[in-house]
């Protein structure tokens, strides 16, 4: 999913050359949550509820359908399938937006919806944006992949990581917690995740998620370390293959 790769809001965004030191502080982090991730997937049920509201997607067909997150939440009813020229009357997660999805948006979520673009990075600036029409398209802000594709990378997140991030921020941890329970590493996107996250569900509009969006990058940027970074490749492409064979139905 590619909600904000052209996206900066205001020329404040970047999506690429961001400091290794972030990547190495959310490695700790990951090392940290993964110690309680036992304790955490026993209360996983406790803390995952549906949404009432609609979740929807545009579906490119750009994705191998095995290791695509959108793909498995429509095999498994979670998701619904929109055409190309179908408006949607709800919360868009897409590049074109000029916007970050902030919890101002929470009510347009409830009422209309939310929905994503289930497009390939590779193939962004082929995609036919203006024939996935909404009233509210929104960007994401600064977060980082856990999915085996793109593990540690900024921005590159799968579909059911960019719905669970709009969830998040804008009230519905549960919601989001009850999709991202669908995979075995999707618990690893809120953990990886977690400080920026609830800095960005404190906030009140887009502005100001923008704002501590800057501010938190800054802080992260200024620190100096020389632990290693993510895994190698090599690694992630075992972890996508173990993931794929995990997650067949």
């Amino acid at each position: 999913m590619a909600p904000g790769k052209k996206g900066a809001v205001r020329g404040k965004r970047s999506n690429q050359h961001v400091e290794r030191n972030y990547a190495e502080r959310l490695h700790d982090l990951s090392i940290q949550s993964s110690e309680e991730s036992e304790e955490s997937t026993e209360n996983s049920d406790d803390e995952a509820v549906p949404p009432s509201f609609a979740i929807s997607m545009w579906d490119l067909n750009h994705c191998d359908p095995k290791k695509c997150s959108g793909r498995k939440l429509s095999r498994h009813n979670l998701i619904k399938n929109l055409k190309l020229g179908q408006r949607f009357p709800g919360l868009v997660l897409s590049p074109v937006g000029t916007q970050c999805v902030s919890p101002n948006d929470k009510e347009i979520i409830e009422k209309f919806g939310l929905a994503v673009i289930d497009c390939s990075w590779a193939k962004i600036d082929e995609t036919p944006f203006g024939r996935m029409k909404s009233a509210h398209p929104r960007l994401l802000p600064f977060l980082v992949a856990a999915n085996p594709i793109n593990y540690g990378k900024p921005y590159q997140l799968s579909c059911v990581e960019a719905l669970a991030a709009a969830m998040f921020i804008t009230g519905h941890r549960k919601e989001a917690s009850f999709y991202l329970s669908k995979f075995s590493w999707g618990h690893s996107f809120l953990e990886l995740n977690s400080e920026v996250l609830d800095i960005y569900s404190s906030c009140s509009d887009s502005k100001s998620v923008v704002e501590a969006q800057n501010k938190f990058l800054q802080s992260v940027q200024s620190e100096k370390d020389t632990r290693s970074m993510w895994p190698s490749s090599s690694d992630s492409e075992t972890d996508s293959e173990e993931v794929e064979n995990q997650e067949k139905s």
